[in-house]
């Protein structure tokens, strides 16, 4: 079975690293990008089963990247998780008004990422 990939865009480079190496060591090919418009120019370049999009970004943060990726047919059909600090309802709420299959508050439970990205690219465990 062919190795699932993950596409990380987030601006901090410690939760960058946080990624790789819990997803990393779940068996998940994960790449990374450092702002919305980078993610975007990765995500229509690459081939992802899933993408990881922190909300508040330089250059374009997650609700527009996510929007730009729904509205795109090649994209359209990814599973998107964004993550963010805030905690408040609206903000969820946008995210999913995106186009977000899932809204997390930061910090992220290691096992409850992997089985996330597990379940929405169908990997085994």
């Amino acid at each position: 079975m062919l190795e699932k990939r993950i596409l990380v865009v987030e601006d901090g480079i410690t939760m960058r690293m946080f990624y790789q190496d819990v997803l990393g060591k779940a068996g998940f090919a994960v790449e990374e990008a450092a702002n919305g418009v980078e993610g975007l120019e990765k995500a229509l370049l690459g081939h992802f089963d899933l993408m990881i999009v922190d909300i508040n970004m330089p250059k374009m943060d997650g609700y527009e990247l996510v929007t730009r990726i729904r509205r795109e047919p090649s994209l359209r059909a990814i599973p998107v998780v964004t993550i963010s600090t805030e905690a408040q309802g609206e903000d969820a709420t946008r995210a999913y008004e995106a186009g977000a299959n899932l809204y997390i508050v930061k910090p992220a439970d290691p096992a409850s990422l992997v089985e996330m990205a597990r379940l929405l690219t169908g990997a085994r465990a």
